[in-house]
């Protein structure tokens, strides 16, 4: 792929890149570090993040506020928009299941024509945006 590759990274896959670097393929490291990508996350993602902490799913050192603030001036990474045409599009996407935060990392790949970065097979089956397996 020539030019700049734009990567949506989908939950699981930013908190591994921060928590668990060895869950990633060798191919999604290779990717998240060119220095022609683009890194970009949701929202949603950061919504999901909190989710996990207070359900004591995630072992993080301090408050969840402070570690997110630290992840994120540590890797260089776009904010991606949550906007009316992406919470539109996140009830027509094609995704096999009906995960509302998958949906909206999913339309959001669509919309912006980003690169979903993801291990999740339920987004992989998906269609109508690229994708990038964690395989």
């Amino acid at each position: 792929m020539g030019g700049r590759l734009k990567l949506l990274l989908d939950t699981h896959i930013w908190l591994w890149s921060q928590l668990a670097p060895e869950r990633l393929s060798k191919k999604v490291v290779r990717a998240l570090e060119a220095p022609t990508s683009e890194l970009w996350l949701s929202p949603i993602s950061v919504w999901e993040f909190f989710v996990l902490a207070e359900r004591g799913r995630l072992k993080i050192k301090g408050s969840a506020r402070a570690w997110l603030e630290e992840a994120w001036a540590r890797a260089p990474i776009r904010e991606a928009p949550l906007n009316r045409e992406i919470a539109a599009q996140s009830r027509f996407v094609a995704v096999p299941h009906d995960d509302p935060a998958d949906r909206f990392i999913a339309a959001t790949a669509e919309i912006m024509g980003l690169v979903l970065v993801t291990g999740d097979e339920r987004l992989l089956e998906g269609k109508g945006y690229k994708k990038l397996a964690n395989h």
